[in-house]
């Protein structure tokens, strides 16, 4: 019944997806015999994961848009995150960037956001020469009421700190899994920290006794032995158990062992968030407005 009702409401807000699902399932399954109340269940079954990748994929892109198109003016400076998000942001970037002939640099926090920038014939540009930015743009793994973000699931979390907070004002763009009242909730990944190579063993130690849960290690899925970060680094997933009191002494404690480069927790750095929904929607979460986060 669970999937039924998620099903149904999908096509609700997306009767075009009902549409596109009925002319293209590869199976008749329609029969004469079969009950008026279960004609095309099964193509819908078998749609409804496709369907909710559909959903996700249009919940960023709205985000992605709007952001760019509130926060993009001619003649700014731009950080430029990294991950799925972004690619709908700078889609839309150069849209309006070639579109509107608008003369925009482009920082980019990783190796994927300097291809995006190159590919997409932007001005790329680095902090050496633009260390002062306009606005940073970045998605986020989570994001809880008080704006406050886990970030690092791609690996690219130091230069996304680093050229978020060069930046004078720094949004959010994520689609509607990663709305949450507090970090955690969702994310079930662990919280990315960035460690010198040499000392991610005593990190991951010193992680458990002094903070509780399990530091685990990010292996890589192409290649033999761990993730090898933009920087050479290690990564770490730090799993807790339980919501600190204060995410900003963690972070900051966390910060201090030796051999930590930096972590994914983006603790009073964020402006305001963007978040596509999925009805097509797109909520806007100010700074200013965060009482307004659960409406």
């Amino acid at each position: 019944m669970l999937r039924l009702s998620v099903t149904l409401r999908l096509l609700k807000f997306h009767p075009e997806i009902s549409r596109f699902c009925w002319r293209n399932s590869a199976e008749k399954v329609v029969e004469n015999s079969t009950p008026s109340c279960l004609k095309g269940w099964t193509a819908v079954c078998k749609m409804s994961s496709a369907t909710a990748t559909d959903l996700t994929e249009m919940a960023k892109k709205s985000a992605a848009y709007a952001a760019v198109d509130e926060h993009v003016k001619d003649n700014s400076c731009i950080g430029v995150g990294s991950g799925s998000t972004i690619v709908y942001a700078v889609e839309r970037l150069a849209q309006r960037v070639h579109g509107e002939k608008l003369t925009v640099k482009c920082v980019p926090t990783s190796f994927q956001a300097h291809q995006l920038i190159v590919n997409n014939n932007l001005i790329l540009s680095d902090l050496e020469r633009t260390p002062e930015l306009d606005v940073a743009i970045d998605g986020a793994d989570e994001v809880d009421s008080d704006l406050n973000l886990i970030k690092g699931g791609g690996g690219c979390l130091t230069q996304e700190k680093i050229v978020a907070s060069n930046a004078k004002y720094f949004v959010v763009i994520a689609d509607y899994r990663k709305k949450s009242s507090q970090l955690g909730e969702h994310w079930d990944r662990g919280i990315p920290i960035e460690v010198i190579p040499l000392a991610y063993k005593p990190i991951m130690i010193a992680l458990a006794t002094r903070f509780g849960g399990e530091a685990i290690l990010r292996m890589a899925k192409s290649k033999a032995g761990p993730v090898v970060t933009d920087n050479g680094n290690f990564i770490l997933d730090w799993k807790f158990k339980s919501v600190p009191e204060s995410w900003e002494k963690v972070n900051q404690q966390i910060k201090m062992i030796p051999g930590v480069v930096e972590t994914g927790l983006f603790i009073k750095m964020t402006r305001q968030v963007y978040f596509g929904m999925e009805d097509g929607s797109v909520c806007t979460v100010p700074e200013t407005a965060q009482h307004a986060y659960g409406s």
